[in-house]
């Protein structure tokens, strides 16, 4: 037998999940050095504390869950998935942090952040691998490692972050940077694995 699901307990549910959400992104702007407590989040969201548990049992799960929505929100992929996307997304993916720039600098400055960002960090990794193989599978090992290390550095809220903080440029401005930068990059690895194997090959 199929189990009923009221439409109107599905959709207060989710309500209920925004609010905690909603409160987990008010927390971090305020005071990015907050544990994030379940108790100081129930009195920030307006949601007790057992219901906040039996939507997000661990803390792992309500962080991956916020970070989930948080990149959602910005209406652009954060990471890329080909190698095209390594110089097409940052403009629009930088001017999109300028939106959300109380939680971009809340998750960099605080723990909870910290943790949050690490969670994604496999598939992070997988993502910029996989866009960089082409090039990748042209170099040593070490030096592939270094191009999708700096890639992914110059692709990231850090980049945005430290454009910003240090050069004054806007969301677009910094995400033309990088994207120039990313492709300068790619340009000199090719050459340098051709280089590579035509003396492997001599």
């Amino acid at each position: 037998m199929t189990k009923y699901e009221s439409p109107l307990r599905t959709e207060q549910a989710q309500q209920t999940r925004e609010r905690i959400l909603a409160g987990v992104r008010a927390i971090l702007e305020s005071d990015p050095d907050s544990a994030l407590g379940f108790d100081e989040l129930a009195e920030v969201s307006g949601v007790n504390r057992r219901t906040i548990f039996r939507h997000f049992p661990t803390k792992e799960d309500l962080l991956s869950a916020f970070w989930q929505s948080t990149n959602a929100s910005l209406g652009v992929r954060f990471w890329p998935e080909s190698e095209r996307d390594l110089v097409d997304l940052p403009p629009a993916l930088f001017t999109s942090l300028d939106g959300i720039e109380g939680i971009v600098r809340a998750s960099h400055a605080s723990g909870p952040g910290r943790q949050m960002r690490l969670q994604a960090n496999d598939e992070r990794q997988a993502a910029f691998k996989r866009s960089l193989s082409d090039v990748s599978s042209l170099l040593q090992p070490e030096r592939a490692r270094q191009l999708e290390a700096t890639v992914q550095l110059l692709f990231s809220a850090t980049a945005w972050q430290t454009m910003k903080d240090y050069w004054g440029l806007s969301g677009e401005e910094a995400g033309r940077a990088a994207a120039w930068a990313i492709g300068a990059l790619l340009d000199a690895a090719r050459r340098e694995g051709r280089i590579s194997k035509d003396e492997r090959d001599e």
